[in-house]
């Protein structure tokens, strides 16, 4: 029936406001990019409200957005994008850094329901960035090894994710009170060779998985703070080898999230992945078909967005565009265009305080 169809539709409704960067109306995205500006936010003013009742009235904060990856109150990382206290620009990576750090002093500047994941204590000492190797070489003080060994992996993902997010950095090297960590300081996690992405996040690990017959993929269900607000947290999974990354991830997403995990679907159990087809300028087009969905409805822009992010995040530099049950003018709740080129959004998790 007609309302049982949009009550379902109503209950995936929870809109994320994240910025998508359009490319091109035609089938073949032609025309320059330009970003679609999102609602004005007076997320400064909160942020210095609540600075005003911490007694760090003298802090001033950047206008433009940094993303750090900070955990949940589940215990999940997820990217959160942020004003950070200002400060030298060669500094800025070093604030992403410190941000991570429990009980720091900006954590009045941290989303109700985040935390950093660093020991309390824990301080940058230097951030060096090797433009031609696209490595950034962080050292932290002693205070950086005293954390609980079931913690370690966390504190290598939130650590790498967070400065992969700058541009031209590709890898990381963590040192240590003046010496480079060929293995974390606790558990003993090897680190011989810089990490990179294909450390993952969040690692959902199968039973009696088998690393060498599976290829790591990344995908992004949805999840609300204590304040209400909606974020996506990305996850990473092992699949066969023989699958293409965006296909396979796509079919995670579909799947959904671990039942009682905290995470939430995206996507409805009808979905069908009926297409994943390259143009040859770089558009991933993702085919779906859905029976919640009838001609001209808005699909919930969490759909579409948690779509264009899982694509690019297993496609880097790749635009997307996303058709529903044969109709290519996909416009969502948010009344973004999907069915034309998108890049990936610049920031991730915009909450306010």
């Amino acid at each position: 029936m007609r309302i049982s169809r949009l009550l379902r539709i109503t209950a995936m409704c929870s809109i994320l406001a994240v910025p998508l960067v359009l490319s091109g109306c035609g089938l073949f995205g032609a025309g320059p990019a330009a970003q679609i500006d999102p609602p004005p936010s007076d997320i400064e003013t909160q942020m210095l409200q609540s600075l005003e009742s911490s007694d760090q009235t003298s802090l001033e904060l950047e206008e433009s957005l940094s993303t750090v990856y900070l955990q949940d109150e589940q215990g999940w990382l997820a990217p959160v994008s942020l004003h950070l206290p200002s400060g030298e620009a060669q500094s800025r990576v070093g604030r992403q850094l410190e941000m991570l750090v429990k009980d720091s002093p900006y954590q009045a500047l941290i989303p109700s329901g985040f935390s950093g994941v660093l020991p309390a204590g824990t301080q940058v000492e230097a951030v060096t960035i090797k433009e031609d190797e696209k490595l950034a070489m962080v050292e932290f003080n002693q205070a950086f090894g005293g954390y609980d060994a079931a913690d370690e992996r966390k504190i290598m993902e939130a650590v790498t994710w967070t400065l992969l997010g700058n541009e031209g950095v590709e890898k990381v090297q963590i040192w240590m009170a003046g010496a480079k960590l060929n293995e974390m300081p606790v558990g003993k996690t090897p680190m011989d060779r810089p990490l990179t992405r294909a450390l993952g996040i969040n690692l959902e690990l199968g039973e009696g998985m088998s690393f060498s017959q599976t290829r790591p993929v990344t995908l992004y269900f949805a999840a609300t703070n204590p304040d209400g607000a909606p974020y996506y947290v990305p996850v990473t999974r092992f699949v066969s080898t023989g699958k293409n990354a965006v296909t396979a991830a796509l079919s995670e997403l579909i799947e959904g999230p671990v039942k009682g995990n905290g995470l939430e679907s995206v996507l409805t159990g009808g979905t069908v992945l009926k297409a994943v087809e390259l143009s040859e300028d770089g558009v991933i087009t993702v085919s779906l078909e859905d029976d919640m969905f009838e001609a001209g409805d808005k699909p919930p822009a969490q759909m579409l967005q948690s779509l264009v992010l899982t694509v690019t995040e297993n496609a880097q530099n790749y635009k997307v565009r996303v058709w529903l049950n044969g109709q290519k003018d996909v416009v969502g709740m948010d009344n973004q265009q999907y069915g034309e080129p998108v890049l990936r959004p610049a920031n991730i998790n915009e909450i306010k305080l």
